[in-house]
């Protein structure tokens, strides 16, 4: 049968699966082929299709898959689940119910050697959770995105596997050469690319076990000798680094505005802020934008290039990502 495809170069295959999957577009009912040198990616939605990937969409003959077991064909409901490298995660407040999901994933064919339940919403200044362990024995895994691996606990570290789009969004506008700092940067998904891409990269973050993450992921990904891993609060480094940043990423969506002074003294003479905002939908823009503005104050040009929601984070509320560039006159 013939069915439209992604066809790429064998060595990228992976990572645009993954981009493929990310924004729903795969095709799950036919095999992915290699002929050669390329691979053949079956899509589905073809609105879906990243745009630069537009262009390599062929129609060609495709096998029908044998489609897995899933959980949902077990439990006669689709239950809401999240991967998070080989840790499946379920939000039940039903023990019960839970347990029966965590049941049926470990039966079905999902590749999964732990599932977990969220027994408490984020919580303290380090942003980590509590979990209930309903198979396996295990919180530490990796995750694989775009390319890159991250070793992570999640009993320990706070990671959203949401934001790879967004990640690698901001990653792909980067260019060698230039100094990024990582505000808040857990253990690393934007540290690591942003350095992987030629930036030298200074990396810090309050939760010190993080940061041992962030350093093992930067050498398992090949980039130790650009990324500069910081344990402690980033207002601390100010004075070292003022100056010095071609580009900000500021996620920490709650209270990024507090460090908005920090951000400006880091900033250099030309640099573009990635800041990350929570606000009701009335106005999603406006609150990041005025504090910018406000910090910035008569030493730096204010212009904001990129208004994007993230997600939807709440009724009525949004994430949203501002992308400013600061420029001295």
């Amino acid at each position: 049968m013939t069915v439209p495809c992604v066809a790429v170069e064998r060595e990228r295959g992976e990572t645009v699966r993954e981009r493929l999957a990310e924004a729903d577009a795969l095709d799950g009912d036919h095999e992915i082929a290699v002929d050669g040198d390329a691979i053949y990616i079956p899509v589905v939605g073809l609105d879906a299709v990243p745009a630069d990937l537009a262009s390599t969409i062929v129609e060609r003959d495709a096998a029908e898959r044998d489609r897995p077991r899933t959980p949902a064909q077990i439990l006669g409901y689709d239950p809401s689940l999240e991967r998070l490298g080989d840790i499946v995660i379920v939000d039940e407040d039903d023990d019960e119910r839970a347990r029966e999901i965590a049941d049926a994933v470990m039966t079905s064919d999902v590749p999964c050697e732990t599932v977990l339940n969220r027994a408490s919403p984020i919580e303290g200044e380090l942003r980590v959770r509590r979990w209930d362990v309903l198979a396996g024995n295990g919180t530490e895994t990796v995750h694989r995105e775009y390319g890159h691996e991250f070793l992570l606990d999640v009993a320990e570290v706070y990671f959203s596997p949401r934001l790879a789009t967004e990640r690698h969004r901001v990653v792909e506008q980067t260019e060698p050469g230039e100094t990024a700092i990582d505000m808040f940067a857990g253990v690393g998904p934007y540290a690591v690319p942003l350095a992987s891409r030629g930036a030298e990269v200074v990396a810090c973050d309050l939760n010190e076990r993080a940061v041992d993450y962030l350093r093992e992921n930067a050498a398992r990904n090949g980039v130790a000798d650009r990324v500069t891993a910081i344990a402690g609060d980033v207002r601390e480094i100010g004075d070292e680094h003022a100056g010095a940043a071609d580009r900000l990423v500021m996620n920490l969506p709650h209270s990024a505005d507090a460090f908005l002074d920090t951000a400006v003294r880091l900033a250099g003479d030309d640099c573009v802020i990635h800041y990350y905002d929570i606000q009701h939908e009335d106005d999603p823009f406006g609150p990041g934008t005025r504090a910018i503005r406000e910090a910035a104050g008569e030493g730096y040009a204010v212009a904001v290039e990129t208004e994007r929601v993230v997600r939807s984070y709440a009724p009525h509320e949004y994430n949203v990502c501002l992308d400013v560039r600061l420029t001295r006159p």
